[in-house]
């Protein structure tokens, strides 16, 4: 805002002029119409994971650092799935979704998209099969194109291996000229630059231009990156500014995904040890796009951390421990163990071989221990299940110990019931719970019982049959063995020397 107070006397009261600068808007528009026939699947090519999240996920996610006023997609093959897939996100703003059949090439694609971009100050055109750019890297691209002025501006990267890439054919003061698809320029096999499909346009220079591109190419397509000779023809400006994309291009194929998923998750580990994560190995630690961790917490090699997952501050986690969309809070130590949509407070210990299934909640100080299951089940502060036992619909108080191989019998074969154990319980070894059943604070029940009925509070529930001892026994049936007389075919065999 500028204020012109010129002229003005002193003691008046009159408001000083002021003048607004009106803000730039800008429209995304990500290209996600393609087949992606060398990606040999039924999945669209756009919604193949990378770290979690579906690739174009990960694009419009470089997109918003732009800060778009607009979120237009263009969808073409599987339109439908694409579109419930990226209104699930939860965007703002909300995208627009335009559809592009047939499919004519890049070109054509933004063409298409014209009248839903509408009037904007900038357009800022992405691939959905992400050449990945970092947040950063699109902030510099809007800076250098808004104070350039430039009719078009675009990312390019260097590759140790360029392959089939574009060439980013420059003169010899360093300025954009054209990319070389064929490389037909002298000396266009020896250039390392390649051009992203990251591109910011002013809006009348590129819908004034998208008309003039033929479709003069291999696959009778019009490409977008053959309209900066038509602008340069123009006298209109365009500018190229290099971006790290870690030597990854887009995923064109399986193999291109892979190398896109390494190098995301490469980056996304960077991120969480800069915050002050320990990752014991980071080459075999795996680590989704959408997953927190607390400053303090040490992750051992061979763990997976996906979806939703939060981890809280000084946990120890792994090895070999897979979270998904799980909740761990501060202090928790999880080893050799799988959780999927648990939650874990503080100070909790799971493992080794513990899985917690969805449902689970331990509370504060809560032990799971080795070879142990729990499914659907809150376990009260400070209780322990140590050893081989199943836990499932079942709701544990506090202070209470589940003894080893004990079962929680939920199922009938026709319905699942609940179990409800109550504060300072104890629970003998090998105990079988038949739901549904209660019992009350501070019982216990009797090593190898099966509990039918509910237990009242402070009792003793033993339910098995009694002991029978046999004086003698053993010596009277060794004796009955031994005057057996033993079979022909047997004491021919120990006579040969085989042996019994």
């Amino acid at each position: 805002m500028s204020v012109r107070t010129a002229g003005l006397r002193p003691g008046t009261t009159q408001l000083a002029e002021t003048t607004k600068r009106t803000p730039r808007s800008l429209a995304l528009v990500v290209l996600a119409a393609g087949k992606g026939t060398r990606m040999k699947s039924s999945l669209p090519k756009v919604l193949h994971p990378v770290a979690g999240k579906p690739i174009l996920w990960h694009v419009i996610q470089a997109g918003l650092a732009a800060k778009p006023t607009k979120i237009v997609v263009v969808v073409g093959h599987d339109a439908e799935l694409i579109e419930a897939e990226v209104r699930s996100w939860d965007l703002s703003p909300k995208p627009v979704f335009v559809v592009q059949r047939p499919q004519r090439g890049t070109a054509h694609a933004v063409q298409v998209a014209r009248k839903a971009v509408g009037r904007v100050s900038d357009v800022v055109v992405a691939n959905g099969d992400f050449d990945p750019v970092t947040p950063d890297d699109v902030r510099a691209l809007i800076r250098s194109h808004r104070r350039s002025g430039a009719a078009a501006t675009l990312l390019t990267s260097i590759m140790d291996d360029p392959g089939t890439y574009g060439r980013v054919i420059r003169d010899a003061r360093g300025r954009f000229i054209e990319i070389d698809e064929d490389r037909a320029t002298p000396g266009a096999e020896d250039i390392d630059e390649v051009a992203t499909n990251w591109i910011a346009f002013a809006p009348r220079a590129l819908f004034a231009s998208l008309p003039l591109i033929d479709a003069k190419t291999r696959q009778k397509e019009r490409y977008l990156n053959r309209i900066y000779p038509l602008m340069r023809e123009r006298g209109e400006r365009v500018n190229a500014i290099l971006a790290d994309t870690g030597g990854a291009m887009g995923a064109n194929s399986l193999a291109g995904l892979a190398g896109l998923e390494r190098l995301m998750r490469g980056r996304i580990n960077a991120a969480h040890m800069a915050n002050g994560v320990t990752l014991v190995d980071p080459e075999t630690t795996y680590i989704g796009a959408d997953v927190s961790i607390g400053p303090g917490t040490v992750i051992r090699p061979m763990s997976f951390l996906e979806g939703a997952t939060t981890i809280g501050e000084g946990c120890d986690i792994g090895p070999s421990t897979r979270l998904i969309d799980t909740e761990v809070g501060d202090r928790c130590r999880v080893t050799f163990a799988v959780a999927n949509l648990a939650v874990l407070g503080d100070d909790v210990d799971a493992g080794p071989f513990a899985y917690l299934r969805a449902g689970t909640e331990l509370a504060e100080g809560v032990h799971v221990g080795t070879y142990v299951e729990i499914k659907g089940s809150t376990v009260g502060e400070g209780s322990k299940v140590p050893h081989l036992s199943y836990v499932g619909d079942a709701s544990i108080g506090a202070d209470t110990n589940i003894g080893a191989a004990t079962v929680f019998v939920n199922y009938d074969g026709y319905t699942k019931h609940r179990t409800d154990v109550g504060d300072r319980v104890r629970i003998g070894s090998d105990t079988m719970l038949v739901a549904p059943v209660s019992v009350g604070d501070g019982a216990v029940t009797g090593a190898g019982s099966v509990i039918t009925k509910d237990v009242p509070a402070g009792a003793l529930a033993v339910a098995r049959g009694e002991q029978r001892t046999v004086e003698g026994y053993r010596e009277r049936q060794d004796a009955k063995r031994a005057a057996k007389p033993r079979s022909k075919t047997k004491s021919k065999r120990i006579a040969k020397g085989q042996g019994a």
